[in-house]
Order: C-alpha cells, then structure tokens, then sequence
C-alpha cells in the first residue's frame, strides 16, 4: 500500500473560541435558578402586582374551603376559620383600597369576594 493514498487531512477548526465565548456569555446573562428548601426554582419570582396578589389570597381560600386540592397531601383540606380570615382579608383590602384600583381590579377584586363567600355561606350550612 502506498502512504500517498492514505493521506489524513486535518481539519482544524479555528473559531471553536469565539463560539465558546459567545455561549459562555449567554449563560451568564440567564438569570440562575435559586434553592428554595432543597428544590431549585426555575424560574424568577414574578413582579408584585395586585391581581397576582388577589389571585394568591383567593386560592388559599379556596384551598381552605376545601375547593382545592392542598399542595402537599393532595386532598381537599376544609378549614372553615382559615377561609373566613382570608376572605375578610380581601374585604379589608376592598375598603381600604377604594378608589385606588383600576377599573379591571376593582370588577376582579368583587367577582372573587363574591365567589368566595356563597361558597363559604354554602359550605357553612352543613
């Protein structure tokens, strides 16, 4: 055999740094997930806004009427004292922020306080 025919190219690939560099850069410019009690977090914690604050006082209250299944056990868990605390809660929030909401917030804000009390005045019938 002749080592003429057999010749090995090689090929080198010269702009293997740039591109290293470049995905490098991307990654550090992710915002990185945080522990939270040993699990990590994939995403960042939201802007405060009042609808997602609503939003998160109506489902506990939901959760406590037992409407929703509890996070952890996964089984509806009624506690009437719970539901009724944190519907009083959004009525304060109502008082207390009349006349500061938008339009949209203030019909939001309603539509969950009335929701959320005829299920708690049904569930308190039983």
């Amino acid at each position: 055999m002749n080592d003429d025919a057999f010749e090995i190219r090689k090929r080198v690939d010269e702009d293997w740094k740039e591109r290293v560099e470049k995905e490098k850069t991307s990654l550090e410019s992710r915002p990185r997930p945080t522990q939270s009690s040993g699990r990590t977090r994939e995403r960042e914690t939201p802007q405060a806004d009042f609808g997602l604050f609503l939003s998160t006082l109506s489902m506990q209250a939901m959760m406590a009427l037992g409407e929703l299944p509890h996070p952890e056990t996964h089984q509806p868990q009624e506690d009437l004292e719970q539901a009724r605390y944190l519907i009083d809660i959004l009525g304060m929030l109502q008082e207390k922020t009349k006349g500061n909401l938008t339009p949209e917030e203030v019909k939001t804000l309603e539509g969950v306080l009335y929701e959320l009390r005829v299920k708690f005045v049904a569930k308190s019938k039983k």
